[in-house]
């Protein structure tokens, strides 16, 4: 009814304008092009009304007879406005079997968009009558919503069931784009199919995204009797309701097949949905389309190639994380020690929340953050809950928020890691007068691990590359035990099993003066050591520049290689056939933008040589720079 009074107001602008000069194609153009980049708008007629009036404009004015067709037209849109809406019938059904089963709310959730705010408004209406809108069960997002209050819905609905209320939430299609709805929700449905497949599937995105963990399900409306017109031919000829709708949820279907290249085909599934509803069209078809669109398909097979190597960077991460000892006992560590550096109150450890049905994965302590002060104070960013605005607790470990949001993560560019670091970085290398944490330390260790007393000795070695740009960073350790007040080398392994055996404890005071007194002579042989290991570990990392290396040159042969095949096959391409109806100006663009291609194409492989040199440079002739860190003792129970 909207649509149509909206279509006699048009017509009735267009009756006042007499006399005026049909407009240039072109125009209407770009008219047209401007309306489908626009935001979705909340009010039939609020998008393109300057395209519509113009395009008005190349036809003849309407008969008194198909005056007195949109006449009638709308009076039967008015007489059935009052009439049971069957579509309702079956969403209060639905939401009835799913959403409150039993007149019972249960824990599903459904986001329900519509194209329009007045659709979404009296949708409203109709829900509150059945019951559906109380203590907070539903919400609606839409166009024009301030910032806050957009937020505020947002969390509620991303929040656990058993926390927030809410239930249904109502959409428009202004409200679809860059917001995430994934966390507790993988229904929803669409009160109506819009005409451009490039908003269906801007709407399921909001659920079908990264963060999912079922399997999404979208339902929309069909005709009664849908599933026996499904099983005859679908593109049999119809010029009814039915076979209109039949025709939108194939292109539904489409939609859903070709969702990944969706760029080039969704323009031409619109175009065929409108020319259906205009009765020109029974069968959907973008063979052709899908066929044009092979090079989008080799690109994504590129972009998917490309998340193996993400993958694989992935895996190396995780074993660089164990090489490097990034567990989340140690980055407890640091955060303890630089807040009793700081003079901050310390990490208060507590047992995690119970969640319903939630089993932890890991069993990593989780820490209440004190009350910080001074510049301290912003570490606490972000803890609030945003939903219920509550303090939440933190933890080290990745594990034990997977599936929940009542715990934060603190990872390694957390800022209170972050500032962490830093104060330990300017500690190590402050002056001796100013240190609150010392470089000399001696730890206790069990008789099983060590039979005499060690020394291990820490530093940073840094490989800097030819272009002098650092290409390596790695924290070496290097030992020996103490014999007859000589260093006696000790192997990789034997240094990490001492390491791993260490203990809180410190050796009795006795003892530490003696290795006190014993430490000057020992640094000479401690710095030998040192390097030794430092030009062992060389070795291994230049074998992995030089894998790198070949990694990158690769990589960017690879890429410019599939340009060059694009550009090709854009040029090998057969002459556009409509090419006689371009203008003179977008005939020489044409012929612009080929030229431009043919200097791309033959600049390539120029550039994969050039390319592949500097990277090649980058890692030629590493350079090691070794800063010594620390030295600790480890000293066997037994000489305590």
């Amino acid at each position: 009814m909207l649509t149509l009074e909206q279509h006699l107001r048009t017509l009735q602008k267009i009756r006042t304008i007499s006399d005026q000069q049909k407009p240039v194609i072109g125009i209407l153009r770009q008219q047209l092009e401007a309306v489908e980049d626009e935001e979705p708008q909340e009010f039939p007629g609020d998008s393109g009304e300057d395209a519509i009036l113009t395009a008005t404009r190349l036809f003849r004015p309407v008969t008194p007879r198909e005056k007195e067709l949109l006449d009638n037209l709308l009076a039967w849109a008015k007489r059935s406005a009052a009439r049971p809406d069957s579509k309702i019938q079956q969403l209060l059904k639905w939401l009835k079997t799913e959403i409150k089963p039993n007149g019972v709310w249960s824990n599903e959730r459904v986001v329900i968009f519509t194209e329009y705010r007045a659709t979404l408004n009296s949708l409203q209406e109709l829900l509150a009558m059945e019951g559906f809108t109380g203590d907070n069960r539903l919400m609606t997002l839409y166009g024009g919503m301030d910032d806050e209050k957009r937020e505020s819905v947002k969390a509620a609905f991303q929040a656990r069931p058993e926390i927030s209320p809410v239930r249904i939430l109502l959409a428009t299609d202004a409200a679809s784009e860059g917001i995430d709805l994934q966390n507790h929700c993988h229904r929803i449905i669409h009160m109506e199919i819009p005409w451009n497949p490039n908003r269906l599937e801007q709407r399921n995105g909001r659920l079908d995204r990264h963060g999912q963990t079922k399997d999404v399900m979208v339902y929309h409306f069909v005709t009664r009797g849908f599933h026996e017109q499904e099983r005859n031919a679908w593109d049999a000829r119809g010029q009814d309701l039915e076979a209109d709708l039949e025709f939108l949820f194939r292109a539904v279907q489409k939609v859903e097949q070709i969702r990944e290249d969706l760029g080039k085909v969704g323009p031409v599934i619109a175009l065929q949905v409108e020319e259906a509803m205009l009765g020109k069209r029974h069968r959907l078809d973008t063979s052709q389309a899908e066929h044009e669109n092979e090079p989008v398909r080799r690109m994504l097979k590129f972009e998917r190639d490309l998340r193996a190597q993400i993958a694989r960077h992935m895996e190396q991460l995780q074993e660089t994380r164990q090489n490097m000892d990034f567990s989340p006992e140690n980055t407890t560590t640091i955060v303890a020690t630089a807040l009793e550096l700081a003079g901050q109150r310390g990490l208060i450890p507590m047992k995690p929340p119970q969640l319903p049905g939630y089993q932890p994965i890991s069993n990593t302590p989780i820490f209440e953050l004190p009350a910080l002060t001074g510049s301290w104070a912003v570490c606490a960013e972000g803890l609030a809950h945003p939903h219920t605005g509550k303090i939440r607790p933190i933890t080290f470990d990745h594990h034990m928020v997977d599936g929940r949001d009542d715990v934060v993560l603190v990872h390694l560019n957390h800022r209170l890691v972050q500032m962490s670091l830093r104060l330990l970085r300017a500690e190590v290398w402050s002056p001796a007068s100013r240190k609150g944490l010392h470089r000399l330390t001696a730890r206790v260790v069990p008789d099983t691990a060590l039979t005499e007393p060690a020394v291990i000795a820490f530093a940073r070695l840094v490989v800097i590359g030819g272009d002098q740009n650092r290409q390596h960073e790695e924290i070496i350790a290097a030992g020996g035990y103490l014999k007859e007040g000589k260093l006696v080398r000790m192997n990789v392994g034997q240094v990490i099993a001492a390491l791993k055996a260490t203990t809180d404890q410190e050796p009795a005071a006795v003892m530490q003066q003696r290795l006190l007194d014993l430490y000057p002579r020992l640094i000479p042989s401690i710095f030998s050591t040192l390097e030794a290991r430092g030009k062992d570990r060389m070795d291994g990392i230049r074998r992995l520049l030089t894998e790198r290396a070949e990694f990158e040159a690769r990589s960017i042969e690879s890429v410019l290689n599939e340009l060059a095949r694009s550009i090709r096959q854009e040029l090998d391409a057969p002459e556009v056939l409509q090419l006689e109806l371009f203008t003179s100006e977008e005939k020489d663009q044409l012929n612009r933008n080929m030229d431009a291609l043919r200097r791309r194409l033959a600049a390539i492989p120029e550039e994969i040589e050039q390319e592949k040199e500097v990277i090649m440079k980058r890692f030629t002739k590493p350079q090691t720079r070794m800063f010594p860190i620390a030295v600790m003792f480890v000293v066997p129970e037994k000489f305590m």
